[in-house]
């Protein structure tokens, strides 16, 4: 067997066997790796930012490249066993699927059960619109976007980045997402020194973007339907990437996505997306069940995609 058909092998082996520990263990309350690499992005944050984009552009370099050169040299462990466990390790860090989905689901039996305080107290775990005046209608919707971008964000980017470049490719972009997290956002300190984090977090995310939709499209009940509605809406939303996650879960779940979001005492009007009534409590269930199915999918892909982009080196 040739080196290329062995780390095929071991980086297909790896990707499932990090899925599969993302669903059976989640994301630790403390200690997680992600978290940690947070704490170290603020540092360099501290070191060398300034209202300029050279500053942003450097954080950028430092933290990503820092990121993508552990990745690196896991990747150049060449016996089969250890470079899979390595991969698997690296999967399990950067996935947030099963996490997503729980968040989700918390969200929705606080809703079903009419307790708005906890379903206000939750909402940023998912997203950072302001709860504090939300209604249940509009917490309902908040949930249904958050679950529809982060399915992109949290499982189909890092495996389609995970099945391309291996642990490289999974370091880096969970680097490049939470940068954008932290810094990437609209904001008198950010808008200069953020500027880059958040244009590399879109090149990153256009493709599994536009994966995510189609997923969605094939999962949905009526794929006609969703179609259409990703094609018409997905490009009307402010970020070029979360309008396709969007609309087309809009689209599957037959509800209308988009209107009035409050971040930080900050208003913006989103276009709708999609056809149908808005949202309400029963559907945030539905969009779990949604994504699900979607990263389910996703991880089927990427594993056979792993497997097969090795095998042609």
């Amino acid at each position: 067997m040739s080196i290329w058909s062995e780390r095929a092998r071991s980086r297909a082996a790896g990707v499932a066997a990090g899925v599969l520990l993302d669903a059976l263990i989640a994301d630790p309350r403390a200690g997680h790796p992600v978290a940690l690499f947070g704490r170290a992005a603020a540092g360099v944050e501290r070191r060398l930012y300034g209202d300029a984009r050279p500053n942003g552009v450097l954080h950028v370099l430092v933290c990503v490249g820092g990121a993508t050169g552990i990745g690196l040299a896991a990747e150049r462990v060449r016996h089969p066993v250890a470079h899979a466990a390595l991969t698997a390790a690296a999967t399990w860090a950067v996935l947030g699927g099963t996490t997503l989905a729980r968040e989700g689901a918390y969200l929705a039996g606080a809703l079903e059960g009419g307790d708005l305080a906890r379903a206000r107290a939750r909402l940023p775990h998912l997203c950072g619109r302001d709860p504090s005046a939300l209604e249940a209608p509009e917490l309902a919707r908040a949930t249904v976007e958050s679950l529809a971008e982060n399915t992109s964000d949290a499982v189909v980017a890092p495996l389609f980045w995970g099945a391309l470049a291996g642990v490289p490719g999974l370091l880096a972009y969970r680097a490049i997402n939470t940068l954008d997290a932290m810094v990437g956002h609209r904001s008198p300190r950010y808008e200069r020194f953020g500027w880059a984090a958040a244009r590399l977090d879109d090149v990153a995310n256009f493709v599994p973007a536009q994966i995510t939709g189609l997923l969605t499209v094939a999962a949905a009940p009526d794929r006609r339907r969703a179609l259409a509605v990703l094609a018409r809406d997905g490009h009307r939303h402010p970020s070029p990437n979360a309008g396709r996650c969007e609309a087309a879960f809009a689209g599957a779940l037959d509800v209308t996505l988009g209107g009035v979001n409050v971040y930080a005492g900050r208003t913006e009007h989103r276009p709708e997306m999609g056809d149908g009534r808005k949202p309400e409590v029963r559907d945030i269930r539905r969009a779990v069940r949604l994504t699900r199915v979607v990263s389910l999918a996703a991880a089927g892909l990427a594993v056979a995609a792993a497997w097969s982009l090795g095998r042609r080196r």
